[in-house]
């Protein structure tokens, strides 16, 4: 047992002594809560919120990086999709859980987006969550109709500048990654572009195949079943360096430098969860992703394994929070 400051302890035994006793140890039992809840995580079961429905593509990556937790830390990790709002929900229900950590949240830049698109959240990403680590990233692609001559970026936007009123493009949903992709297309290469937004990869690339569009921004796992059919041809990827499943197709920044959109996934806690265990996270999830199953898991889904974690990724985020920010208020985005 931790000793008592002898200042705090009275020469003479009285009550008022015992009571300063007594409020002395119960101070030193508070300080030392957090470290030996720490010592003793975990203790039992943890919960892995997933603020998407049940099959997608951050709904796999975090069952795969789940089973890798729960064989590491010898406790199962139960996934919980909270599907809603665009992720808001299993989000919110993360940031206001406990800081106890056995409560984890998986989850896509959407969450960044979404707060950056101003809606009314019931939770600060900045200052609600903890972000542990970066995992995964993927690119969009910028895709056309194969029978479309056109097969360059700058011939692209060449021809929207000829053309009155531009060219149209199409994208996932209004307020999305592939969305604001075509917004900072239109920013970087000052010219026009309509934006028509579906409800989901399926209906964009659907419109696109059906000559209903001059160009989509979607998934590369979305898009690459065409592409590989000859459906769609792909004319560039929107992360800085070309994708592994599309070697041949351009990053968009060849053209225009500094354009740069990606879907990335993570893995956030509840802020105020101690140190010792968000470390213990982090050394964790380094061991899961270096798995060949891991990292199978990842390719499969045309994302490509990345790293950032602790304070590295905190930066990143807030770096993303303000870079969304930026593109939503230049290109006057307004949520749905």
């Amino acid at each position: 047992m931790p000793s008592v400051p002898t200042c705090l302890v009275p020469p003479v035994p009285c009550r008022a002594g015992a009571f300063a006793l007594v409020c002395a140890m119960a101070l030193i039992g508070v300080g030392s809560t957090a470290p030996l809840q720490a010592q003793s995580w975990p203790a039992r079961s943890l919960r892995l919120v997933v603020p998407f429905p049940p099959g997608g593509g951050t709904d796999v990556l975090a069952r795969q990086f789940g089973g890798q937790l729960a064989d590491a830390l010898g406790h199962p990790v139960a996934i919980d999709n909270r599907a809603g709002a665009g992720g808001n929900v299993g989000a919110e229900i993360a940031a206001k859980a406990p800081a106890d950590g056995y409560t984890l949240l998986f989850t896509s830049n959407s969450m960044v987006i979404n707060s950056a698109l101003g809606q009314k959240l019931n939770y600060s990403v900045a200052t609600d969550l903890a972000p542990v680590a970066l995992l995964a990233s993927s690119p969009l692609v910028m895709a056309v109709h194969p029978a479309l001559p056109i097969r360059s970026v700058r011939e692209m936007m060449q021809a929207a500048k000829k053309r009155k009123g531009g060219l149209n493009f199409g994208s996932n949903g209004n307020g999305t990654s592939s969305h604001l992709a075509g917004e900072l297309l239109r920013l970087s290469a000052a010219t026009e572009l309509t934006h028509i937004p579906y409800k989901g990869a399926a209906p964009v690339i659907a419109a696109l195949l059906g000559g209903e569009l001059d160009m989509a921004f979607t998934t590369l796992i979305s898009a690459m079943p065409h592409v590989r059919a000859g459906r769609l041809r792909v004319l560039a990827v929107t992360t800085p360096k070309a994708a592994s499943a599309l070697p041949d197709a351009p990053p968009i920044a060849a053209t225009f430098p500094g354009y740069e959109i990606d879907i990335w996934y993570g893995m956030f806690v509840p802020a105020g969860v101690p140190a010792p265990i968000q470390e213990r996270l982090i050394a964790e999830l380094r061991k899961a992703q270096a798995q060949p199953a891991t990292r199978q898991a990842i390719e499969r889904d045309g994302a490509e394994a990345v790293w950032l974690a602790g304070s590295e990724f905190s930066a990143f985020v807030r770096r993303e929070l303000e870079k969304y920010a930026k593109i939503v208020r230049l290109a006057g985005v307004k949520a749905d």
